[in-house]
């Protein structure tokens, strides 16, 4: 009997995606899917040419994974720069679930486009030309210009407000939320995978419980999932700890609507140390029967957007609107009084050491890696003028890093079988130019698997590799991938499970892991032994199918 030959046999051990233990064992791939998998070790026994491989890997002392999903990044403009992925890539990750925190590149309207474009500039990427205006049209631009790893996209609530009524502060009228709706489900039709809040940006922040009701009725009634960078206050009462967590359980309650809480994290110093009352929240009466989970990035310092610190007030009416504001001596002297008080809603105490420059463009001659109070100190300027001069003529592109976190915290929401591991960063080049961009995006799930999982024994391998990949597949609705399962897509990681490690740092932060030593996406290797190879087989993934 002939047997159709396989592209790629794979012996080594299994590690299902879906938490179970490993087993030793080959996989069979062939046209981009796992279509066997065998327990025999390896696939060719001593004589036996029965089954037909054209490249056979044997991974004996290594661990064979699903290649992970990243649940929470922003590579929406990145990938779209660069298809290659790199700092993903070379960690194992396959596909990115885009669109998080209110930020997407679809949908787009003509008359807001640039509002629009200079909104997903907070992302932390150069601004582009968004030459489309759909999902369709944006997956046609990926397609066009090829992609290394895959894309799950969400709809972001900041890109969809403006496309709706702009950059308004006002609560939306019946017919905003109706041009809100028909562009949601427009973008559901087109295979997004839900729709994603960023409740502390502008002008997802403008949003009252009333409208976010109103779309996550959308949400659920498509099956798709709520993701929530949650608010820095609590709009039912004074519970400035656990209250943005429960306006999203409020959510899931009133609407059924399926919710994930972003990156959870404790950046205020006066609660340092309650990650688990956080957690707790989740096993709680409150919490029956709500369909609610969250994800956390294995590091103790976040990133973001130097606006995002500034007073609500300055940040009213986008980036041209507060340029116009800060130019203005007097409405400048206000602005820097107010944030002397500290930043959030919490009025968290600024700790200036601990806010340190990542992409400055040179504006006033700042320097990558040097903290605010080291730069202000050099310009002989108060740190406040430094943060609102650099917003003033940066605007959104100026990215900081914030040292706000603790480890132990970071480590109890990762533990949490509530949880999922993310970077919350972007794919991205190795060649930042001189920028020093957060290390999450060329290390955070080597990080899990090597310091969270082999150092500390926090998490067994399957249940870190089962909080990447098959967990959030489950979560989103990612259908053909996320677990080592006949019939899936064969994206796939083999690593050294004694090896594997983060090395990117905050100093010098494009760097790969080590103990990668093999990625496959859609059944092509992209990467293998250190290199990247020309293959271009992602996808923007569709929902839908």
């Amino acid at each position: 009997m002939t047997v159709e030959s396989l592209d790629f046999s794979i012996s080594g051990l299994i590690y299902d995606g879906l938490g179970n233990p490993p087993k030793a064992g080959t996989i069979g791939i062939r046209n981009g899917l796992i279509v066997s998998i065998s327990s025999t070790f390896p696939i060719f026994p001593s004589g036996d040419d029965s089954i037909n491989s054209k490249r056979h890997i044997n991974a004996d002392g290594l661990v064979i994974a699903p290649g992970f999903i990243d649940v929470h990044t922003h590579s929406d403009v990145s990938l779209f720069i660069d298809g290659r992925g790199q700092s993903k890539v070379f960690q194992g990750v396959t596909t990115e679930v885009t669109g998080n925190c209110s930020f997407s590149a679809f949908p787009i309207v003509e008359s807001k486009k640039q509002q629009q474009s200079d909104f997903l500039v907070g992302i932390g990427d150069d601004q582009i030309d968004l030459e489309w205006s759909d999902l369709e049209g944006y997956r046609a631009a990926i397609h066009k210009r090829g992609v290394a790893i895959n894309i799950a996209p969400l709809v972001g609530h900041g890109t969809l407000r403006i496309a709706s009524m702009g950059l308004l502060e006002s609560a939306p009228t019946p017919e905003d939320l109706e041009l809100m709706s028909e562009l949601l489900k427009l973008s559901f039709n087109q295979g997004a995978f839900g729709m994603s809040t960023g409740l502390t940006y502008v002008p997802s922040r403008y949003a009252p419980f009333e409208e976010l009701v109103y779309l996550c009725r959308v949400i659920k009634e498509s099956g798709r999932t709520y993701t929530s960078h949650a608010r820095d206050y609590d709009i039912f009462g004074d519970d400035f700890f656990l209250g943005p967590l429960k306006e999203a359980f409020a959510l899931a309650r009133e609407t059924g609507v399926r919710v994930q809480f972003s990156h959870a994290a404790i950046n205020n110093p006066s609660l340092w140390g309650r990650a688990q009352d956080w957690v707790d929240l989740f096993d709680s009466p409150e919490a029956k029967n709500l369909d609610v989970t969250f994800d956390v990035y294995p590091y103790n310092a976040s990133s973001s957007a130097l606006t995002q610190y500034l007073p609500e007030w300055v940040q009213a009416g986008g980036v041209e609107a507060m340029k116009e504001r800060l130019s203005d001596s007097a409405t400048f002297k206000r602005a820097a009084e107010e944030l002397s008080l500290g930043w959030s809603a919490h009025k968290i105490k600024w700790m200036w050491d601990r806010v340190v420059i990542a992409r400055g463009n040179g504006l006033l001659g700042v320097e990558n890696g040097d903290s605010i109070e080291v730069a202000a100190k050099k310009l002989n300027i108060t740190p406040e003028n430094l943060v609102l001069e650099l917003s003033r003529l940066g605007g959104n592109a100026v990215m900081v890093v914030l040292f706000y976190r603790t480890d132990e915290d970071m480590r109890t929401f990762a533990r949490s079988k509530h949880s999922m591991i993310c970077s919350d960063g972007s794919a991205i080049p190795f060649d930042q130019k001189g920028k020093l961009p957060h290390p999450r995006s060329f290390g955070a799930s080597a990080r899990a698997l090597g310091y969270l999982s082999r150092e500390l024994g926090d998490m067994s391998f399957e249940e870190v590799i089962y909080k990447m990949s098959g967990k959030v597949a489950s979560r989103f609705g990612i259908h053909d991938r996320g677990s080592i399962e006949v019939g899936k897509a064969a994206d796939i990681v083999i690593f050294n499970p004694l090896t594997i490690k983060d090395q990117a740092s905050f100093l010098n932060p494009s760097q790969p892991p080590i103990g990668i030593e093999y990625v496959f996406v859609n059944g092509e290797i992209v990467v293998e032994k250190d290199l990247q190879t020309s293959a271009l087989p992602g996808k923007v993934l569709n929902a839908n199918l």
